[in-house]
């Protein structure tokens, strides 16, 4: 039987058992979910002590580690580099 999402969501809003909409054969595991879309690659930069240093100042002041700010700050700027490609 098909429903709506709106229908969907008031169920379970409602905790209303909702698996009988559910597809559990052809289901994603959230280990499955997790290597597929959030596969990573270590990788080792050199980087000046003054860049690391001011990295360690900038991610202290806002509450992060210096590796979250360098991925943050890499994804920023590759997607606003993506941005800018003539399409």
């Amino acid at each position: 039987m098909k429903i709506t999402a709106e229908e969907f969501d008031k169920k379970f809003d409602n905790n209303e058992d909702i698996s009988q909409y559910l597809d559990f054969e052809n289901a994603t595991t959230l280990g499955e979910f997790d290597k597929q879309f959030h596969q990573t690659k270590k990788i080792n930069i050199d980087f000046p002590i003054e860049t690391v240093m001011l990295l360690d100042q900038k991610a202290k002041q806002i509450g992060i580690t210096r590796q979250s700010i360098v991925k943050v700050w890499i994804a920023e700027r590759l997607k606003a580099e993506s941005n800018q490609l003539p399409r």
